[in-house]
């Protein structure tokens, strides 16, 4: 299963720590700018006052076998709730196979 995380950047430590802590090793993060219901901001820079509209956050991908999914997900939700607007979205979506190049397992061998 992969699970995909989009989170704030404040929240990257906190995400990182409660993926470890429940045994989650492998894990993809790519810095990235995108905006929901919050739509961004206006900030005012040498006196002159612009538009923010994409937001910084940090995407986590993690392939895990069906047993600690669960378990992610409720890390990740508790590392990242805030209770506010821009919390962030966690969209799992089945992978049908995995391979290790370096020595051709497959499944949840190769993860």
């Amino acid at each position: 299963m992969l699970l995909r995380s989009i989170t704030p950047c404040a929240s990257l430590e906190a995400v990182k720590s409660a993926l470890h802590e429940i045994g989650v090793e492998g894990m993809t993060l790519i810095e990235v700018r995108g905006h929901g219901q919050q739509k961004g901001h206006t900030e005012v820079y040498r006196g002159r006052e612009y538009s923010v509209d994409l937001i910084p956050k940090t995407k986590f991908e993690v392939v895990l076998g069906e047993a600690m999914v669960e378990k992610a997900v409720q890390a990740i939700m508790g590392a990242s709730r805030k209770g506010n607007i821009g919390d962030g979205k966690i969209f799992l979506t089945r992978v049908d196979e995995a391979i290790s190049i370096r020595n051709d397992e497959r499944g949840e061998g190769a993860l």
